[in-house]
């Protein structure tokens, strides 16, 4: 692994950069743990000083050293030193000699790991720092003793003294993408930055550890790493040398809570003894976190537990957890998570002997979209004699950890066990699930409404007719969906499971025809009622998601996306690898982050959902397109195809109710790529089954689409039998009726004003959009503005390009045709000389640094101003900033 760059702590550096700049001279030490990234910190803040204004020498200090009078300082002292000085002299001498070599600029020492300095350094770091045109920066280790001489710099306010603490997770993903050329999807990398807890050493050999193992794999650019760890030789020695020599009964305790943690205080007493626990925590090794009325302990570092656990015998271990769940279930299992533990640890101790313990165990895990662990439960309760509860559990789990195939045996080798009318329900709707979403098997849905057909009480068979709905919703049999929805209503015997399902079924629909209210409020409806059906059917939150989902994206709402991605579910999701939920989340967050120009963030965000949902056609054909909706809009129109080719490939035929997302991804693809007719065409063709389906929620995001290529007068059809045609605009406007919320209004208002060449109402909308956080469609708004009031020489042209300006850089790259109508092509020559005269630089200057006559300069200006339609030089930066091949600052979406 090569040497990583640096990344993040921007606050941090500014602040040493600042103290060694600022006219006070008054100095900063930072103090953290090893590793957390002083030294390195240190190092950036110091390169940065500029060498004619500052003298900038740097010390780092060591063991080796420590005892050595000036040993510390010896690498920045002058190598020719006087005789027979006093120590008192000396040090006089040394800072005389340092501030010769300055000669006459401002001295700024950096010392690393400032507590190894020996007596003789420190003082001489002290008188430095007293005398004048001078500063210190350091850094120390916490919890080391200080000499006395350095403590005495900020005790004499000679220095700031401040604690630096772990990274933040923003940053540990910056960092893991530079050590991994590449980057790391959302839950790796906050996994490794909660095992590293923040700190760069631990998480580049967590790093070592994981690519050592094969743990790490890349899936479309994307890392991702399994969540296993091999502790390579390296970090356990690393973090054997924290935990120190225990004795016998503190490492007891320290194993107790590594193989049980949260684990309450009390318990632990009881099971070690209250000396030991506090020896523990005195150590540093364990704390005590409150939690409501319990008090929890827990290991002070993640690597800690990880070292205990894999070090500690297997023999051991057993018997450990074995007690754990006897002390447990000897306290009384009184807290929700209790009963979830002891059947953890009754599995781990191979006593569980109770199927009816591991069965309620899984279900509280699946509860929590904990697959890996809710797998293991179910697993072992149908082995331990669970029967068709433990099948059906299993199976149903199965099927979201993407193992169809698998799922289908276990029901299999259940069916015998269908006695009931309520099994075979319950046995119908899970086959189904596995067959239609995880096998892709149209034949399902006929399948599942005979099986429905056959069941006489009427809550068995709302049951089946709520999955059979969304199945018919899934594959556009819109009137069966909406009819079988309607029907389950409208049973007083359904289920609320049941009735969630088709609540969310209609939701769908509704937000599809544009019935965003309403869908709204179904939506609402069925969470305030989730703790009613989550215990029957936790995967419901699912049809939950894609309904809300749905309804936020074709109304534009970013604010409520962004709700939705920050919620519990989407932790749990994610933590519990529950892919099929973290990757449609993904998806949302992908859109949300493309609406407002931040395409590097949209193209990651899609990167991430197509390697979550590698193994699974559910969401992958969309997860695909909206990678190619990203890349199209960067203008990477190959990196689009590819991704448009992967969506065709991925989309599960059952799942055509997606198809208007891939459609308009397909057309942005043909639009990167220059095909402005075929992506027109793709978009007409689109309208026109959207409007059969009924579909204007869709529809009007696809007629905007046009209006974005520039095609607000395009013919889309007639408005009504024997009506008159329609263009997109006109089509807009009529929909404004029928869609609700504020976005469709909006847009049929940028068609009109695009149709009416009307750069002030251009201007309007641009304005509306960036207040509802549509960057990317203000940006080509503006764009549009500008190329109006230009064509009209308008005195509103400035303030256009200067609003132009202003989102272009509050954007990531945008590469769209709106944007591209705009472009000024400028040759290379007349790109230099405008850059200069924006600059401020006159005409002759400009001359001479370009080795070209006066007259030549004032000739390519004039061109340039033509071209860009400008008045003079005052007006030329803010057009230039529009202008993409100047934004050379601006970084590729994988970096």
């Amino acid at each position: 692994m090569h040497r990583w760059s640096f990344v993040g702590r921007a606050d941090e550096l500014n602040r040493l950069i600042a103290a060694a700049t600022s006219e006070s001279g008054r100095g900063l030490i930072l103090s953290g743990s090893a590793g957390i990234g002083k030294s390195r910190l240190l190092r950036e803040a110091i390169g940065q000083l500029p060498s004619d204004r500052y003298a900038v020498w740097s010390a780092s200090a060591n063991i080796a050293t420590a005892g050595l009078p000036f040993g510390g300082l010896a690498q920045i002292l002058p190598a020719d030193q006087p005789a027979g000085l006093s120590p008192t002299g000396f040090l006089r001498w040394a800072v005389d000699a340092l501030h010769q070599q300055a000669a006459g600029r401002s001295i700024v020492l950096g010392i690393d790991d400032a507590h190894l300095l020996d007596p003789s350094s420190a003082a001489l770091v002290y008188l430095i720092a007293r005398s004048g045109n001078s500063t210190v920066l350091g850094t120390l280790r916490s919890g080391e003793s200080v000499p006395l001489s350095i403590r005495a710099l900020w005790t004499d306010d000679l220095v700031e003294h401040a604690e630096l603490g772990p990274m933040t997770g923003a940053d540990s993903a910056d960092l893991l993408a530079g050590m991994l050329d590449g980057p790391v999807d959302p839950v790796s990398a906050e996994r490794l930055w909660r095992l590293s807890a923040g700190n760069a050493l631990l998480l580049r050999e967590l790093v070592i550890a994981a690519q050592g193992s094969d743990e790490l794999d890349q899936v479309y650019g994307m890392w991702r790493w399994t969540g296993r760890l091999e502790l390579a030789p390296n970090l356990t020695d690393l973090v054997d040398s924290r935990l120190g020599q225990l004795s016998p009964q503190v490492r007891a305790v320290v194993e107790l809570v590594a193989l049980g943690e949260p684990i309450g205080l009390g318990l632990l007493v009881g099971s070690t003894s209250q000396a030991d626990v506090e020896a523990a925590e005195q150590l540093g090794l364990i704390g005590v976190v409150p939690d409501d009325r319990r008090a929890n302990v827990r290991l002070t570092h993640p690597l800690y537990g990880e070292v205990v656990r894999q070090g500690c015998p297997v023999t051991r271990t057993r018997r450990l957890k074995a007690n754990l769940a006897d002390l447990l279930e000897q306290a009384g299992s009184r807290r929700h998570d209790d009963l979830l533990r002891v059947a953890v640890w009754r599995l781990d101790s191979g006593t569980a002997q109770d199927p009816a313990l591991l069965l309620r165990a899984g279900q509280q895990a699946f509860g929590r979209f904990d697959v890996p662990l809710a797998t293991r439960l179910a697993a072992a309760a149908q082995e331990s004699g669970g029967g068709f509860d433990a099948a059906e559990l299993l199976a149903t789990i199965l099927m979201f950890a993407d193992q169809p195939d698998e799922a289908i045996r276990v029901l299999d080798q259940a069916a015998d066990q269908t006695t009931s009318g309520q099994r075979r329900s319950r046995w119908l709707t899970v086959r189904g699930m596995v067959t239609y979403w995880g096998l892709s098997r149209d034949a399902t849905v006929d399948e599942i409404a005979a099986g429905a057909a056959e069941l006489t009480d009427p809550a068995d068979r709302a049951r089946v007719r709520a999955f059979e709905a969304i199945m018919r919703l899934h594959r556009l049999d819109l009137d069966a969906a909406a009819r079988l929805s309607r029907n389950v209503l409208d049973r007083p015997a359904a289920a609320v499971s049941a009735r969630g399902l088709a609540r969310c079924t209609i939701a769908h629909l509704q937000a599809a025809q544009g019935k965003l209210e309403q869908a709204r409020r179904a939506i609402a409806g069925v969470e305030a009622d989730a703790a009613q059906w989550r215990g029957d059917m936790p995967y419901l939150q699912l049809a939950l998601e894609l309904a809300r989902g749905t309804q936020l994206a074709l109304a534009g709402d970013l604010a409520g996306i962004d709700a939705i991605v920050a919620a519990e579910f989407a932790d749990l999701a994610d933590a519990g690898d529950f892919r099929l939920g973290s990757g449609y989340l993904s998806i949302l967050r992908a859109q949300a982050a493309r609406l407002r120009g931040q395409t590097g963030d949209a193209l990651r965000a899609s990167l991430g959902a197509c390697a979550v949902l590698a193994t699974s056609r559910v969401y992958a054909g969309l997860a695909h397109a909206e990678r190619a909706q990203a890349a199209a809009m960067r203008g990477e129109a190959d990196q689009a195809a590819e991704a448009m080719a992967e969506a065709d490939r991925a989309q599960a035929p059952g799942m055509a109710v997606l198809h208007p997302w891939l459609e308009q991804a397909r057309a942005a693809t043909l639009a990167s790529a220059g095909d402005l007719a075929g992506a027109a065409d793709c978009l007409l063709r689109l309208i026109a089954r959207l409007r059969a389906d009924g579909f204007a929620g869709h529809e009007v995001l696809a007629l905007h689409d046009l209006v974005r290529l520039g095609r607000p007068d395009t013919d889309v059809g007639w408005s009504a039998p024997g009506g008159r045609r329609q263009t997109v605009a006109q089509r807009l406007t009529v929909l404004t009726e029928t869609v609700e919320g504020t976005l469709a209004p909006l847009l049929a208002r940028h068609a009109w004003a695009q149709s009416q060449r009307s750069g002030d109402e251009l201007l309007a909308v641009a304005a509306d959009f960036a207040a509802a956080g549509l960057d990317a469609f203000a940006a080509e708004a503006t764009a549009g503005a500008v190329a109006r009031f230009r064509e009209a020489r308008s005195y509103r042209l400035q303030e256009a390009n200067l609003r132009l300006s202003d989102l272009l850089h509050r954007c990531d790259v945008l590469r769209t045709p709106a944007l591209a109508t705009r472009r000024a092509a400028l040759t290379d020559r007349e790109r230099q000389v405008a850059r200069l005269a924006a600059s401020g630089l006159a005409s002759r200057n400009i001359a001479e640094r370009l080795y070209i006559s006066t007259r030549t300069v004032e000739n390519h200006l004039q061109r340039v101003y033509s071209k860009l339609g400008v008045a003079g030089r005052s007006e030329l930066w803010p057009v230039l900033r529009t202008i993409p091949e100047q934004d050379g600052h601006r970084k590729p979406a994988g970096d």
